[in-house]
Formats: structure tokens, sequence, C-alpha cells
């Protein structure tokens, strides 16, 4: 019988690492799935039996892995793969799908990327305290402080123990410059800001703080922006009495319905359906 724990990470307040999805599967015999690409980092440690990793690499060459247990194996960011569960032996594992601004920088410390995607682990001791981190995250319900804390500590264990590891370098000048776009977007999203605003703000062309937060974020200034806003008012939705209205020009929509037509396509209902579901009712 399959078997599965999928949870999803509630927000989008952590810049150099962001959760979000975490889960635990028992596959079924010759249980598939891809072709596909994924939108973030995502990584799985098997934890039992085995299975087949068909990869593409950075020149769009497919390669095959056959899998087993205490292996793990990394997908990137728009890469396709197809992953396939052994029909006499199938494989279970734990997964964590992430970003951030230090993801592939950690992952590279590891000696994870696009083409050598597959984890060796080349010490017991710390590729179980590694499973065990990545287990934390799966398996708690606790704050999501607990759940980033976790994914930290995962993270540094997975470099400690993988056979390819290596040093973490410092940080560079285009960390700098999204965190000075990330710092006036968090003292000014209640504004009309725009991007425009934030590049002039980090004295940089437009297009060049698009081409550095899509490289280190995976998304663009507009999509960052949009999702803090959303994140601060499902904040002010959870904890205030405010209306939607008022909820959506604190956090810079002073039309109404603009507010709620981007929170839609944000969470998928509208702020009131939000609160509804979500509101914390007194004792």
């Amino acid at each position: 019988m399959e078997r599965v724990v999928f949870k999803i990470f509630p927000n989008e307040r952590y810049i150099d690492l962001t959760l979000f999805q975490y889960g635990w599967e028992k596959c079924l015999p010759s249980h598939s799935y891809g072709p596909a690409a994924r939108n973030h980092y995502l990584f799985h440690f098997i934890l039992h039996g085995t299975g087949t990793l068909y990869s593409d690499d950075g020149q769009g060459q497919t390669h095959t892995f056959r899998l087993k247990k205490n292996q793990g194996f990394l997908i990137c960011p728009g890469q396709i793969n197809t992953y396939i569960a052994d029909p006499e032996d199938p494989w279970e594992y734990a997964w964590v799908e992430f970003d951030g601004l230090r993801a592939r920088e950690f992952l590279d410390a590891a000696g994870l990327n696009r083409d050598t995607p597959i984890y060796h682990s080349h010490q017991k001791e710390l590729r179980e305290r590694m499973r065990d981190e990545l287990l934390s995250i799966v398996h708690n319900n606790d704050s999501s402080l607990f759940q980033i804390g976790h994914l930290y500590l995962f993270l540094d264990r997975l470099i400690q123990s993988s056979f390819n590891h290596k040093t973490i370098k410092q940080g560079k000048l285009k960390d700098f410059y999204i965190r000075e776009a990330i710092s006036f977007i968090e003292q000014n999203y209640a504004h009309a800001i725009t991007v425009e605003d934030i590049a002039s703000f980090c004295n940089l062309n437009r297009s060049y703080l698009g081409k550095l937060f899509r490289d280190e974020l995976n998304q663009t200034p507009q999509q960052f922006l949009i999702y803090y806003r959303m994140n601060q008012a499902t904040e002010l939705l959870k904890f205030s009495e405010m209306t939607v209205g008022e909820v959506g020009k604190m956090v810079g929509y002073p039309n109404q319905l603009h507010f709620s037509r981007a929170f839609k396509n944000v969470f998928g209902m509208s702020p009131s359906q939000w609160r509804a579901e979500n509101k914390l009712v007194g004792p």
C-alpha cells in the first residue's frame, strides 16, 4: 500500500533559505513521476528500496542513475527529470523542496548541481544526522522558525556528509545588491513602489536587477514584491480586525479590487475566504 506525507510551508518570509514543500512517500511498485520540471530545488533521500532517475544535464542530455538506500538525488529549477520506483523493491524516500538567496551556494558546497545530481555519503554518522534533520522537517508541525532552523541544519549535514563536499565561499557582490533590494521592499512595500524604484535605490539597471533575482531567487523582483505583500496581508487577515480594503491599503493596494485579484492569484482564493479558513479564534 502506498503511504504519503505531503506538506506545504506556509509563507515566503525567509530570504537566504525558503522552504516550499516537503514530504515522505513509500511508493508502490513502478510508481513514477515525470517527465517534469520544478520551479525550485528538490532533494530526495532514499530511506529504503531502489529506483531509477532519468535526469537531464546542462546540455540537455539525459543520464540514467540506478539508486538505492542511503543515496539521494537533486532536481534543479527548470531541469527535466523522471524517476521510477523499482517494480520488485520500490523505494521509500523523504524529500524537501526549497530555494533562496544561498540555496545554490549550499548545494554547490555539497557538490550537487544539474550535472552531478547524485548524493553519496562518505561517513555513516554524518549521513544519519542529515537523514534525521530531513525527517525532523517532514514529521513535525512546529513553528515556521523550527522548520527553517532544521532546513539549515539539514543542509549543513548534507554538506558535511557529502562525498564531494567543498568549502562555502564568502558572500558575493550580487548578494549585497539583492539584500539591498529586499531591505528596500521590506521598508516600503506599503507604498506604491515599482521595480524601477527598487533598481534606482540599488543604483542598478532594471534588467540587471531582474537577472540577479532570477539567477539567485528563481523569481522576478515584481514576483518577490507581490509575494512579500501577500504574506504581510495574510498576517493582517489572521491577526487583525481590519476590513479587506484596509488590509489592501496597508500592503500597497489602495484599490480593493486589485488587492483581491492579486491575493487570489497567489493563494487561489479571495482574502475573505482565506480569513474564514485561517482566522485565529480567541479563547
